[in-house]
């Protein structure tokens, strides 16, 4: 459960309507307090402050009805202004990156601080009297026309943003952030103890659990999460071990097998449904335990700037940069173990993780094919290579890295007709790799 709920509260901070909500909630509650301070306190303002104190009901109103009719206008041009962002970043990067912009931190303030201004300025207005009794809210006006002058540096500094935004090499910059912040979120993956599969024969442990049940999927959609702890708790509960078949950011088909238990006792089928609680599932991927999210963010727009209708391989050559940096992380963390372990060192949960070479596949097979023709991104894949080579700290790893320098040298020999960009790149694996 405190997994999902964290999943859950990962979407809820994602999403574009969250925060404005939470701003223009925490605008009315400012409003009932500076109402309550103004009824509260009978401030006489003397001297040169009374200039910035109102001194009859209707220039209340007016100041009021000023600020929030231009709040409200500015909040259209404010989702205007992003609309046309969101368009230029769809055409040159791809659908799938406006997730980057909608979640936009700066984004989501400006837009909630315009219509909270907007509704602050609603609900102070509603308590000007005349009629019966005169009230000027005069600490409550006073802090509206604050809003409304924060606001326009707000503008001009949400302008400047919206501008450098639809940058390449700034939406390269910010998913090259989400990699390196999503990479060093789940690895190592805490999911309870566990081991390699190389301390015990899993085959001779399945042989001797003589009951198996199969559980298939419910419906369509990514595996976007799965509550590790509530898995192995319930596999401990039931005394079973389970065999996982998939991962997060897997697409799963209805009646699919999801995962296999196996146990050396019946099990009631209620038990084995009861596993399904532990996965989410959705309509689109998430990089909340998909490692390989952002990865692909940075392959599509190489991929695209390397398409033959735009032919920028410099676009490419700074997302080959991003993940080499990413990449070179990698080589030092602890990728989550394939056998996990409960709190009695009991074996509960046999899974397929991520891998060095999973993740190096992951982030330059797509890069190099489309780079077939052009030397200088061939180049550079080489380069990123050696520098991966260089950190690498075990033998898988350096294996991995030296069969990616083959087929990047197939790939040179059969695309590029200048012998330079070759021998250059035959002289790098000479001298940093081993021959296959």
């Amino acid at each position: 459960m405190k997994s999902k709920i964290k999943y859950f509260w990962f979407l809820l901070k994602g999403s574009f309507w969250f925060l404005p909500i939470v701003i223009i909630g925490l605008s009315q509650g400012a409003a009932v307090l500076m109402i309550y301070l103004d009824t509260t306190f009978n401030y006489q303002p003397e001297g040169f402050i009374r200039y910035f104190f109102l001194d009859s009901v209707d220039s209340a109103r007016s100041v009021l009805s000023i600020i929030a009719a231009a709040m409200i206008g500015v909040a259209g041009t404010v989702f205007s202004i992003t609309l046309v962002a969101l368009t230029l970043a769809s055409s040159q990067f791809g659908s799938r990156l406006l997730r980057n912009f909608m979640y936009d931190r700066l984004n989501q303030v400006v837009l909630g601080t315009y219509v909270s201004t907007f509704a602050y300025c609603i609900i102070i207005l509603k308590t000007v009297r005349s009629e019966s009794f005169t009230f000027t809210p005069n600490f409550s006006v006073l802090l509206a026309i604050f809003l409304a002058l924060g606001n326009i540096i707000l503008l001009i500094i949400f302008i400047h943003h919206i501008s450098i935004s639809i940058q390449a090499d700034r939406v390269i910059s910010d998913v090259g952030s989400e990699l390196s912040r999503g990479i060093r979120r789940l690895f190592p993956v805490k999911m309870g103890e566990g081991k390699d599969e190389n301390d015990l024969d899993r085959n001779a442990l399945l042989t001797n659990l003589e009951y198996q049940y199969s559980l298939n999927c419910k419906k369509d959609g990514y595996l976007q999460s799965i509550d590790n702890e509530s898995l192995i708790r319930s596999a401990k509960k039931n005394e079973v071990v389970v065999e996982l078949n998939h991962r997060p950011g897997h697409y799963l088909v209805e009646g699919i097998q999801l995962l296999k238990v196996y146990s050396s006792k019946p099990v009631e089928n209620e038990a084995i449904e009861n596993l399904h609680d532990a996965f989410v599932y959705g309509d689109i991927r998430t990089p909340h335990q998909d490692a390989e999210f952002a990865i692909h963010q940075l392959v599509e727009i190489a991929a695209r700037a390397l398409s033959p209708g735009v032919n920028d391989p410099y676009t490419a050559i700074a997302c080959i940069d991003k993940l080499t940096s990413s990449m070179g992380y990698l080589t030092k963390v602890s990728f989550p173990k394939s056998i996990r372990l409960d709190d009695d060192q009991e074996i509960r949960v046999l899974t397929s993780p991520s891998s060095f070479e999973s993740m190096m596949d992951a982030s330059f097979n797509q890069i190099r094919y489309f780079a077939v023709g052009s030397p200088a991104v061939l180049s550079k894949l080489m380069q990123s290579f050696v520098t991966i080579n260089k950190l690498a700290e075990t033998e898988e790893q350096k294996i991995a890295i030296t069969r990616h320098v083959g087929r990047l040298l197939k790939a040179a020999e059969n695309s590029v007709d200048d012998g330079y960009y070759i021998q250059e790149i035959k002289s790098l694996r000479k001298e940093y790799f081993e021959e296959e």
